[in-house]
């Protein structure tokens, strides 16, 4: 009869590396979603400075929707300000 005694050594181990690997993946998780989040602002705002690009040289309908919607402004007046600060 063979008689095998276990110590808590390995368990511990076993926790403690599920512990480090639970927390690098939620460390890599919340990287990444915050470079998602960053490269949608940049998206946006190079969306947007390109659209006020187009609308002073060519004052489109198209243009003035697509900025309407990327910068919450309804009225022409407003977009036109807004883009004016934008270009500069």
């Amino acid at each position: 009869m063979k008689f095998e005694l276990r110590t808590e050594n390995e368990n511990y181990s076993k926790s403690i590396s599920q512990f480090f690997s639970i927390v690098f993946f939620l460390t890599l998780i919340i990287i990444l979603c915050d470079v998602a989040l960053k490269l949608g602002i940049l998206s946006r705002n190079h969306n947007i400075e390109y659209n006020c690009r187009l609308l002073s040289v060519e004052k489109s309908k198209l243009h003035f929707k697509k900025l309407s919607r990327l910068s919450n402004l309804k009225s022409k007046q407003q977009i036109w300000e807004f883009c004016r600060e934008v270009i500069k």
